[in-house]
């Protein structure tokens, strides 16, 4: 029979063991850290009706491109989501008796067809948290509290961009920017970092806006970073006025809560989805050993009512967090631990049912317990035991099970321990 050569399918990955072992404490922490601020849970299908996640008020254009589209047996046009946002809103929008606030968290694979690079994939881990029913920036600040608290216990330094979607409109309304081409250059001005100076004025010019607008643009590339900047253009424009004024309450909060200092304002922070209508941020490595972003979240007022088709305004603000690119920083940083996943190996000789009966008291105790169940040779057996770095070893005959006791050894001191059981 001819041997087939079996390849995971391009932009996914299989985990083994040892990787998954770190994995699964990343997500407990993040876990631990939602329950922590009252987050409840909640699970939502991988797949869904094209149309939800192709509405208007879902991901935008851009994102749409990289969705993956399948049909059932019943020609029906279903795709696989992309994020857990936009099924989140369909929960909140098919269930109206959910009492508000409401505030929820889902860990849960995710899939796009885009470009794969250091932690990113095709198909991915996002850990969301998303509040329903607060128009305050408390609930920003929060959402980026629990981003500083998680990384703290993960003992990774991050640090995070935040702007507002209102002050960047505004400012291309007063720029003169048509109507038609400002979530694009909106797209554009998010690439600043990715992309160098001259690539980004090309790509603004490839709009045809006018050389009034392109002039006012680059001015407002050059200018200091600072919200002072904005308070010259607050008595012309709505939006301004009203992202400036979220803005200064965010970083009250942000003060207030002594994380000032990991937040930054960062004026030319755009984030891609369309979806955004006021408060957004990005969380990035302060090493810069990941360039793209680990984790994001912004506001997006819009999106519930729009998927009832309602003018009802669900005040809603979210964060995210990229498991596979966190893991990834870990495995840059050397972090990938190689501790035991058993604390106790039992080798039978000739005892494979009195071995389980011990195993299963062990247990009962707390205790990881294995017994080698393949025949093992005892050399071979303790060589394997190493290698898992496993800490304790029982070798179990007949004289051990007549005698009613075992020998615990420890595999680190080679200090050993009598202990009595009845098998």
């Amino acid at each position: 029979m001819k041997k087939m050569d079996y390849q995971n399918v391009r932009g996914t990955q299989d985990f083994l063991p040892e990787q998954e072992v770190m994995r699964r404490e990343i997500r407990r922490t993040l876990e631990d850290t939602f329950i922590l601020y009252g987050c409840k849970p909640l699970e939502t299908p991988i797949i869904h009706y094209s149309k939800l996640m192709a509405s208007k008020y879902a991901g935008g254009a851009e994102i749409l491109q990289e969705m993956y589209t399948l049909s059932d047996r019943g020609e029906r046009d279903l795709a696989l989501r992309y994020d857990l946002t936009i099924p989140f809103s369909k929960v909140v929008a098919m269930n109206p008796e959910i009492p508000m606030p409401f505030k929820r968290y889902e860990i849960g694979k995710v899939f796009r067809d885009g470009p794969i690079k250091a932690g990113r994939f095709r198909e991915f881990t996002q850990c969301d948290v998303d509040i329903v029913g607060v128009k305050s920036q408390a609930a920003e600040a929060e959402l980026m509290l629990i981003a500083v608290d998680a990384f703290s216990k993960l003992d990774v330094d991050i640090f995070i961009q935040y702007n507002n979607r209102k002050l960047l409109y505004g400012l291309l309304q007063i720029f003169e920017v048509p109507e038609e081409y400002m979530n694009r250059v909106i797209l554009v001005l998010d690439k600043m970092e990715k992309i160098d100076r001259a690539t980004l004025l090309k790509e603004l010019t490839e709009l045809t806006l006018s050389d009034a607008s392109l002039t006012a643009i680059e001015g407002f590339l050059d200018a200091e970073p600072s919200l002072y900047y904005f308070d010259r253009y607050i008595s012309s424009n709505s939006f301004v006025r009203e992202g400036l004024a979220e803005l200064r309450e965010l970083k009250e909060y942000l003060e207030a809560l002594q994380i000032a200092d990991n937040c930054i304002f960062h004026p030319f922070l755009a984030r891609g989805l369309e979806i955004y209508t006021g408060t957004i941020y990005e969380i990035f490595l302060r090493n810069g050993s990941i360039k793209s972003s680990i984790g994001s979240g912004g506001r997006y007022d819009n999106a519930i009512g729009g998927l009832i088709g309602s003018d009802q305004n669900f005040a809603t603000v979210g964060i995210s967090f990229g498991l596979d690119v966190i893991y990834t920083a870990f495995e840059l940083a050397g972090k990938i631990s190689s501790d035991a996943i058993v604390d106790i190996y039992i080798i039978p000789i000739g005892t494979v049912k009195q071995a389980l009966v011990l195993a299963r008291a062990l247990r009962n105790e707390g205790n990881r317990v294995e017994v080698e169940l393949s025949g093992k040779k005892v050399r071979k057996a303790m060589e394997r035991a190493n290698k898992g770095n496993v800490s304790k070893v029982i070798v179990l005959g007949e004289d051990e099970v007549v005698n009613n006791q075992y020998q615990l050894r420890n595999m680190n001191t080679g200090e050993v321990e009598k202990r009595a059981f009845s098998f």
